[in-house]
Formats: C-alpha cells, sequence, structure tokens
C-alpha cells in the first residue's frame, strides 16, 4: 500500500509541475473482455463530459479505451486512477 502511496504522491506532483489547470487530460486503460470491465470504466468517466474511444485488440481478448476529461486539478485525476484500479484486469497506463 505505501508503494501506491508513493506513486500517487510522486504523479500528483508531476503533474501539478508540469499542467496548468484546468486542462484536458488523457487518461489511457487496457481491459480485458471477460467480463463487463469496459462498461465500468465507461460509466467511472462517462457521467462527466468525457470523450471514449475504445480499440479491440486484435486477438480480442483486451480493449484499449482512452479518455480524455477536463480536470480541475491534479487530485481529480489521482482519485479517477484510485477509483479505476478497483476495476478486475485493469491496466492504467
Amino acid at each position: 500500500m505505501e508503494d501506491k502511496d508513493t506513486f500517487y504522491k510522486k504523479l500528483q506532483w508531476q503533474l501539478e509541475d508540469t499542467t496548468q489547470f484546468p486542462s484536458d487530460y488523457l487518461f489511457k486503460f487496457i481491459v480485458p473482455t471477460t467480463d463487463n470491465q469496459v462498461d465500468e470504466v465507461e460509466s467511472l468517466f462517462n457521467n462527466n463530459g468525457a470523450v471514449i474511444n475504445t480499440k479491440k485488440s486484435k486477438t480480442g481478448k483486451y480493449v484499449s479505451v482512452s479518455i480524455v476529461l477536463n480536470v480541475e486539478n491534479a487530485t481529480t485525476i489521482i482519485e479517477y486512477y484510485q477509483k479505476a484500479e478497483k476495476i478486475k484486469g485493469i491496466i492504467s497506463l
């Protein structure tokens, strides 16, 4: 757990250092197609004016999900990543 806390603190510092908020931010995930993970990712962002694009892998086992969302600050980005990491099999890029 401490490693994740350290990771998110570092990410927040980097975002605050390199990004002028509010700003459009690109979230990228890879999710398996075994359950409803794509729907879970989309529902996480859908009610907030996000632009969501999906692309299936050649084998059809995974889906790449790209989401552009206007965010107010780095904390909001971190919160979305923390919610997304609870989705089974998700990989954050």
